[in-house]
């Protein structure tokens, strides 16, 4: 089973068990953090498709640990000014570990004559 989610305007696809590297969310270490904007959710067999989103569906996951990531060097550059600058990017990150995908709950409608 998985899913594919919306966080921090990127999309995510995401199983049970998966470790995954979101941008900074702010969630405290060891808490519990839910996604709501669950785009597509499959099983074995059958696969549901959100216009945008899946009503009633989740996905929980536990905030393992916050971080940043690898440095990256942005140098600019202009021909003949003598202008140049050197500057370091360090993305911060939050690790969350999925932990349940739920899909929505089938209500069957009834109707009364």
């Amino acid at each position: 089973m998985y899913a594919i989610i919306e966080s921090c305007g990127k999309q995510y696809k995401v199983s049970e068990g998966d470790v995954v590297f979101f941008e900074k969310l702010d969630t405290e270490e060891g808490k519990k953090v839910t996604f709501k904007e669950v785009i597509l959710v499959s099983d074995d067999q059958k696969v549901e498709v959100g216009a945008p989103y899946v009503k009633g569906a989740k996905v929980e996951g536990k905030v393992i640990e916050h971080g940043k990531g690898k440095k990256i060097i942005v140098y600019k550059y202009k021909a003949k000014k003598n202008y140049r600058r050197t500057i370091g990017h360090r993305q911060p990150y939050t690790k969350v570990q999925i932990t349940k995908i739920a899909k929505a709950a089938e209500k069957a409608a009834k109707v009364e004559a």
